[in-house]
């Protein structure tokens, strides 16, 4: 198959963010992108005020470009935060808030695709009393993706990056989703297959593609070491997305990668013309 054969999304809360929020979408179809997916935008709030939900409805309306995946609020991000929703106190509060505002907004875009950050390790608190709290609030999120005809995505992390999220393997992951689906019954649970994540694990992708590509909903690259484009570190990306073909996914592929130095419109070079 090839990069060519792949349906690629650039992420915009990783590249082009030299540009502000609302001027990415345009950056993004002139390099030549029909669809984009985004973390969280409004770091600090989980319920931003609808004028600005709109004007980001509009920049991506006006770019041509199709939201196709959006993370709930995960607090600081990028930054020392990894997810809200197995957080007790206010940070699990704020997750919930935003369940109806993150879902109102995909309905809106048309996105179908939403991705939950599970949330760090909390000192002093019992690991069990956390999953009991994310699986609450994931059977929210689920629920809500599902009235919008929407799946609820559940990713693994990596240890050296983010050594207090608990879900730093595919099984790992897996294992969240059957939980999810069991509770719910609605089979709308997905995995979020980050390659780079698992490749900083150590886990063999190949093995990873063969066991999981069923349950997979989505798919985000970048290369390793660097979480660069590309070709600027060592992993077979063309090959493994070709195992990924093979293994039967046809949905997209996200490229969260950092730019490195240059203008993020110069690092899709490795993309045929």
């Amino acid at each position: 198959m090839g990069y060519a054969d792949q349906r690629f999304d650039v992420n915009l809360s990783i590249l082009f963010t030299e540009l502000p929020l609302l001027e990415r979408p345009a950056a993004a179809a002139a390099a030549g992108f029909s669809a984009v997916e985004l973390w969280w935008p409004w770091t600090e709030t989980p319920t931003p005020p609808q004028a600005e939900l709109d004007a980001l409805r509009k920049a991506l309306d006006d770019a041509g470009t199709q939201l196709v995946g959006l993370n709930f609020y995960a607090g600081r991000l990028p930054g020392p935060d990894r997810g809200a929703l197995s957080l007790p106190g206010a940070e699990s509060d704020r997750f919930r808030a935003n369940i109806e505002v993150a879902t109102a907004f995909a309905a809106a875009t048309g996105c179908r695709a939403l991705n939950a950050l599970y949330g760090n390790r909390v000192d002093g608190v019992d690991p069990a009393v956390q999953d009991e709290l994310a699986l609450e609030n994931l059977v929210a999120a689920a629920r809500a993706a599902h009235d919008i005809g929407a799946d609820l995505l559940i990713e693994a992390l990596n240890g050296p990056e983010s050594p207090r999220y608990p879900l730093l393997s595919a099984p790992s992951a897996i294992e969240v989703v059957d939980r999810v689906d069991e509770a719910t019954g609605l089979g709308n649970a997905k995995f979020l297959l980050d390659l780079y994540h698992l490749s900083m694990n150590g886990e063999d992708l190949g093995q990873v593609i063969k066991a999981y590509a069923a349950r997979t909903g989505h798919v985000q690259i970048a290369d390793n070491p660097g979480r660069g484009a590309p070709g600027t570190g060592s992993l077979p990306l063309e090959r493994l997305l070709d195992e990924l073909a093979d293994a039967g996914y046809a949905g997209r592929v996200g490229l969260e990668y950092k730019p490195g130095d240059r203008p993020s419109a110069e690092s899709f070079d490795w993309l045929p013309a």
